[in-house]
Protein backbone atom coordinates (compact mmCIF):
# COMPACT_ATOMS: atom_id res chain seq x y z
CA UNK A 1 0.00 0.00 0.00
CA UNK A 2 1.33 3.43 -0.91
CA UNK A 3 1.21 6.36 1.47
CA UNK A 4 -1.71 8.73 1.20
CA UNK A 5 -1.19 12.35 0.27
CA UNK A 6 -2.46 15.28 2.31
CA UNK A 7 -4.35 18.04 0.51
CA UNK A 8 -1.23 20.20 0.03
CA UNK A 9 0.66 17.31 -1.59
CA UNK A 10 -2.26 16.33 -3.82
CA UNK A 11 -2.76 19.93 -4.94
CA UNK A 12 0.93 20.27 -5.76
CA UNK A 13 0.88 16.98 -7.69
CA UNK A 14 -2.13 18.15 -9.73
CA UNK A 15 -0.75 21.70 -10.02
CA UNK A 16 -3.96 23.09 -8.55
CA UNK A 17 -4.45 25.39 -5.60
CA UNK A 18 -5.59 23.83 -2.35
CA UNK A 19 -8.73 25.99 -2.56
CA UNK A 20 -9.56 24.57 -6.00
CA UNK A 21 -9.19 21.06 -4.63
CA UNK A 22 -11.52 21.99 -1.75
CA UNK A 23 -14.14 23.29 -4.20
CA UNK A 24 -13.83 20.14 -6.28
CA UNK A 25 -14.53 18.03 -3.19
CA UNK A 26 -17.73 20.01 -2.53
CA UNK A 27 -18.97 19.67 -6.12
CA UNK A 28 -17.79 16.08 -6.55
CA UNK A 29 -15.65 16.96 -9.58
CA UNK A 30 -12.29 16.14 -8.01
CA UNK A 31 -10.44 12.94 -7.34
CA UNK A 32 -11.82 10.54 -4.73
CA UNK A 33 -10.61 11.23 -1.22
CA UNK A 34 -10.50 9.54 2.16
CA UNK A 35 -11.78 11.14 5.37
CA UNK A 36 -9.69 10.02 8.32
CA UNK A 37 -11.19 11.83 11.27
CA UNK A 38 -10.87 15.50 10.36
CA UNK A 39 -8.11 14.86 7.81
CA UNK A 40 -8.64 14.61 4.09
CA UNK A 41 -6.29 12.21 2.34
CA UNK A 42 -5.80 11.21 -1.29
CA UNK A 43 -4.57 7.84 -2.51
CA UNK A 44 -2.10 8.20 -5.40
CA UNK A 45 -3.87 5.43 -7.36
CA UNK A 46 -7.17 7.34 -7.09
CA UNK A 47 -5.52 10.50 -8.39
CA UNK A 48 -4.04 8.59 -11.34
CA UNK A 49 -7.42 7.01 -12.14
CA UNK A 50 -9.16 10.40 -11.91
CA UNK A 51 -6.59 11.94 -14.28
CA UNK A 52 -7.23 9.10 -16.75
CA UNK A 53 -10.94 9.99 -16.81
CA UNK A 54 -10.11 13.61 -17.69
CA UNK A 55 -8.26 12.89 -20.96
CA UNK A 56 -9.78 14.65 -23.96
CA UNK A 57 -8.89 14.89 -27.64
CA UNK A 58 -10.60 18.21 -28.30
CA UNK A 59 -11.66 21.20 -26.21
CA UNK A 60 -15.18 20.87 -27.65
CA UNK A 61 -15.49 17.22 -26.60
CA UNK A 62 -18.17 16.55 -24.00
CA UNK A 63 -17.12 14.95 -20.75
CA UNK A 64 -18.47 11.41 -20.49
CA UNK A 65 -20.63 11.21 -17.40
Amino acid sequence: MSACLVQREAAALLRLSERTLERMRVTGDGPPFVKAGRRVLYRPADIDAWIATRIRISTSEEAAR
